[in-house]
C-alpha cells in the first residue's frame, strides 16, 4: 500500500484499505503476535493495518522468533549436557529434557518477541 486514496460515497469520503500487499503465509510466532496486538495493542494494530505494514511484522516476527528457537535450542542443549549419547542410551530422559528446554526457550521468545 504505497498511498492512502479515497472512494466517495455521497457527501463523505472513506479511506480506501484494500491493500496492494499479498498476505505471508504466517508461523505460530506471527498468528500469536497478531492476536496479542488485536487483544492488548489495538491501536498499534490498526496503525500497522493503515500503514500497510501488518503481515512484514508479522512475517518479521516469526522469522526472528524461529531463528532466536534454534539457536536458543543449541545454547540449552549444550548447557544441560543434552547429546546424542544421552538420546541411544536413555531415550525418555533425552525426550523429557529436550521437551523442558524447548518450553524455556519459548518463554523467551515469547517474552522477548511476540509479548513486548
Amino acid at each position: 500500500m504505497s498511498e492512502l486514496t479515497y472512494i466517495q460515497h455521497g457527501d463523505y469520503l472513506y479511506p480506501n484499505l484494500i491493500s496492494d500487499e499479498k498476505p505471508v503465509e504466517l508461523g505460530k510466532y506471527g498468528r500469536m503476535r497478531r492476536m496479542f496486538l488485536i487483544e492488548h495493542r489495538p491501536v498499534l494494530l490498526n496503525q500497522l493495518v493503515l500503514s500497510g505494514k501488518l503481515f512484514p511484522h508479522l512475517a518479521e516476527i516469526n522469522q526472528t522468533a524461529e531463528a532466536r528457537l534454534e539457536l536458543l535450542m543449541t545454547q540449552l542443549k549444550e548447557q544441560n549436557g543434552v547429546t546424542e549419547e544421552l538420546k541411544a542410551r536413555d531415550q525418555m530422559k533425552w525426550v523429557a529434557m529436550m521437551n523442558s528446554l524447548k518450553a524455556q526457550a519459548e518463554e523467551i521468545i515469547l517474552t522477548e518477541l511476540v509479548y513486548s
